[in-house]
């Protein structure tokens, strides 16, 4: 417990940079996985440096002269590429246990399968048509916009996509969803604050009030849904389900800013 609690913030920081993405950050002390107690606390600001990648990639893009569907989908695809497809590997095991499986276990054993099947082929696509036609829709209105969009939603979607961490126990003996372990209090005060400082990015940028605070519904909303549904169909927790409730909010935030 004494050497939880003398992790700094940058420490945090640092392990889920290292967890989240493949950009090149130093190594922290201890294990390369996240100490989810605290290092929750540094997760929205994670998700935004690695927002601001594709935010990056769209701004590039559309200053040469691209569509906003097309910078869009560049977007997208630069996020994909800082993460390593994380949280869409996720999002397809999901879809692929949930419709393929008819028991508990046969749910467990072909989410823990890497191969792709029909129903993870058809989640990616629908999430990954989602996330473009969203961000082109907010670029078409303004390409700064988007950009801030992109860098919160960033950070939103991977703070409330925690919310299954929040609500269930393992539902293995191993793996990603059983070393997670339940954030402190004081640290998911102080994400809770951090994404909502990081909110001021959209609002700058000429999002309305309402849009943001519809996005942030959508969000947590999305995630919670998520979380359900894996306790109805798999009674828990995995890693899958932590990608996929990522996935889902970043898609419900994204078309709640294209709404508005």
């Amino acid at each position: 417990m004494t050497d939880v609690m003398q992790r700094t913030f940058r420490d945090d920081l640092f392990a889920c940079l290292r967890f989240y993405s493949r950009l090149p950050v130093p190594a922290p002390r201890g294990h390369e996985m996240p100490d989810f107690r605290t290092a929750v606390r540094a997760l929205p600001l994670a998700g935004a440096v690695i927002g601001a990648c594709a935010a990056a990639a769209l701004l590039a893009a559309r200053a040469l002269g691209l569509s906003p569907f097309l910078a869009a989908a560049l977007a997208v695809g630069a996020l994909i590429l800082v993460t390593g497809a994380l949280h869409e590997d996720g999002l397809a095991d999901l879809f692929d246990g949930f419709g393929g499986g008819a028991t508990r276990e046969e749910k467990l054993e072909i989410m823990r399968d890497s191969r792709l099947g029909s129903y993870g082929a058809i989640g990616l696509t629908l999430s990954l048509m989602l996330r473009v036609g969203a961000l082109s829709s907010v670029a078409e209105r303004s390409v700064a916009q988007a950009a801030a969009v992109l860098v919160f939603t960033a950070a939103l979607s991977r703070t409330t996509g925690l919310a299954p961490i929040m609500m269930l126990a393992p539902a293995r003996g191993d793996g990603a969803g059983h070393a997670a372990l339940r954030p402190f209090e004081q640290a998911l005060r102080t994400a809770a604050l951090l994404a909502l400082a990081l909110a001021l990015l959209p609002l700058g940028a000429g999002t309305p009030l309402a849009g943001l605070l519809l996005a942030g519904g959508a969000a947590v909303g999305a995630a919670y849904a998520t979380a359900k549904l894996a306790e109805r169909q798999i009674g828990g927790l995995t890693g899958d389900v932590l990608g996929a409730a990522q996935q889902m909010a970043e898609v419900a935030a994204l078309l709640a800013f294209a709404a508005h």
